[in-house]
């Protein structure tokens, strides 16, 4: 970052792959980009979408989910992000979908995967830092569903506990570090359904050593906390069991740094390409007040391409 040249990064949920590309050496045959308004495509033509997922039975979701609910019960863990692989199908390939989806943090990697992601994970400009975990998921249909998320005990309980684990990670590299927006929401258009979602924002100060070195401070952070859950090194012990396969780039982290301000994102609303078929990754946070069957409908209401 010393010589402030622009480059786009990607780093994967297990830290195994990191991935750099200076701005001038993306091929767009290759690699398509749309992070906040930066961007190396351009405008796609609109077209509906249809999605069809072949998820997996509840029972088998039960065995994972089963596993989660006796490591939080010893105190394992607070809360577990747990995700799923579903097999999708649409008449529409990834680099047709990439241009007319929507979101703050878009990405296509041809032959590979796909994600168009809302979340921040965090942006580091003139010394400061700003995080913006969001935890809570409901869709927008239902009667008062504001209200209900909102004022639900176990989306309250989990969203503290992201809360709480950002702001300790971010004073490890920062001071100063307050919550300074709380539990505000964002509603998100999609295919035949609309989600309200809650994020927080939290501030610091970066240290002196950390503010000379932004890439640092953003390593130190990972993996996200949004999606992977607390205490974060006992809660990926457990995320490794229950899933039993490496996430790979989803759930990890990408971004952007035009030489001044590094923007990042985390890789959710993931497709991912493999042999003759596409997978959707999605996933939601577990914590002993969870429910089975509601855990297991939001895994399937996160199947969704934003296209409004």
């Amino acid at each position: 970052m010393a010589a402030k040249e622009p480059f786009l990064f990607l780093v994967d949920f297990e830290l195994k792959k990191p991935r750099i590309w200076k701005r001038s050496e993306i091929d767009p045959n290759e690699i398509l980009f749309d992070f906040n308004g930066i961007t190396n495509a351009h405008g796609g033509t609109s077209s509906q979408v249809d999605v069809t997922s072949f998820p997996m039975p509840v029972d088998e979701y039960k065995v994972k989910f089963d596993y989660v609910m006796d490591r939080l019960s010893y105190g394992d863990s607070f809360l577990t992000n747990l995700t799923l692989r579903t097999k999708i199908q649409t008449q529409l390939s990834l680099r047709q979908l990439f241009d007319i989806c929507k979101a703050r943090y878009r990405f296509w990697m041809k032959d590979s995967f796909l994600f168009f992601s809302p979340e921040i994970f965090v942006r580091i400009k003139d010394g400061m830092i700003f995080s913006y975990p969001m935890k809570g998921t409901i869709d927008a249909t239902i009667p008062d569903a504001e209200a209900k998320i909102l004022s639900n005990l176990k989306e309250m309980a989990e969203h503290v506990t992201i809360v709480d684990l950002i702001r300790n990670d971010l004073s490890m590299i920062a001071e100063v570090v307050r919550v300074t927006k709380f539990r505000y929401v964002d509603k998100i258009k999609a295919h035949g359904k609309s989600l309200l979602q809650i994020s927080s924002e939290i501030t610091g100060k970066l240290l002196p050593l950390f503010a000379l070195d932004p890439g640092g401070a953003l390593l130190s952070l990972l993996p996200a906390g949004s999606i992977s859950g607390a205490p974060k090194l006992k809660t990926l012990d457990i995320i490794r069991n229950a899933e039993n396969e490496d996430r790979g780039y989803y759930t990890g982290v990408c971004g952007y740094f035009d030489g001044q301000t590094l923007d990042s994102g985390v890789m959710i609303r993931f497709i991912e390409h493999e042999g003759n078929n596409l997978y959707y990754r999605s996933g939601g946070g577990i914590t002993t007040q969870s429910d089975l069957h509601s855990e297991y409908q939001e895994v399937l209401d996160k199947i969704y391409v934003p296209i409004d």
